[in-house]
């Protein structure tokens, strides 16, 4: 039951309807089975018409939204450390960049993150994380880092995704990094204080993955460059209006074990 709490105590819902969303879990995962590092992330959103978000999503799960609109995002970091509790961290396998598309979804009160891909450089955790989450990864050459130009830092992302879609599907991100924010707004927290992840397995039932971590330090952020074709590749229009962007240096993250049994 924790961990439902938890995800939960993300979204109050007052009378007038309006969420408010936190930004720690109050719950962390008690026992996890995995730990990692989430290092140096670019938040890229765009906002869509909840209709267009809703019909690329597997039946029981509903497209959460703020102010009105859905949200996608184009998410790239460093996976760093990946590895059980109380032992050494997996070398090299489980340290690599990543960068997803997602959006944001409910069932059942309990908000999570909805993957539609998440392109690494390595293929056994690939085919891992296919296996044992049921998450749509895939395997191409992907490249993620932070330049130091003077005193600006700039984040460069690549991706040329090489399977299991034969189409293009590629990005090519530049991303300066502004001040940090002392205080982040509801929406920022909408976008990125999230307590768990949605899958669905081959025999399409739905699962839920509690996550917890400090909560995120945020920046601001200015995208100098986008490219990219891996949001139209999930199967939704291509991004138009402004990009928000978002950074963060990272946190330590316990993932816990996936289940049906908070969501059925």
């Amino acid at each position: 039951m924790d961990a439902a709490w938890c995800a939960r105590s993300n979204h109050v819902v007052a009378g007038n309807m309006t969420r408010v969303y936190r930004a720690e879990c109050p719950v962390p995962v008690k026992r996890a089975v995995m730990v990692q590092n989430w290092e140096n992330l670019v938040y890229l959103h765009w906002a869509y018409e909840p209709e267009q978000v809703q019909s690329l999503l597997p039946e029981g799960l509903l497209v959460d939204t703020f102010g009105g609109n859905a949200y996608v995002g184009l998410i790239p970091f460093q996976m760093r450390g990946i590895g059980v509790p109380h032992l050494p961290a997996v070398p090299y396998l489980g340290t690599f960049p990543e960068v997803n598309v997602r959006t944001y979804v409910i069932r059942h009160g309990i908000p999570g993150v909805w993957f539609f891909s998440l392109d690494i450089n390595r293929i056994l955790p690939t085919l891992v994380a296919r296996t044992t989450y049921s998450l749509p990864y895939c395997f191409g050459q992907v490249s993620h880092g932070v330049q130091q130009l003077g005193k600006t830092s700039v984040v460069e992302t690549l991706v040329q995704r090489r399977w299991p879609q034969k189409m293009d599907a590629s990005t090519e991100l530049r991303v300066e990094v502004g001040n940090k924010i002392d205080a982040p707004s509801d929406f920022e927290h909408f976008l990125s204080a999230r307590w768990g992840l949605y899958s669905q397995t081959l025999r399409k039932k739905i699962r839920y993955a509690p996550v917890s971590h400090e909560p995120w330090p945020l920046h601001s952020a200015n995208a100098l460059h986008v490219d990219d074709s891996l949001v139209q590749a999930a199967g939704l229009p291509a991004p138009t209006g402004e990009v928000h962007a978002l950074f963060s240096p990272g946190v330590s993250v316990r993932v816990g074990l996936p289940s049906t049994k908070f969501v059925e």
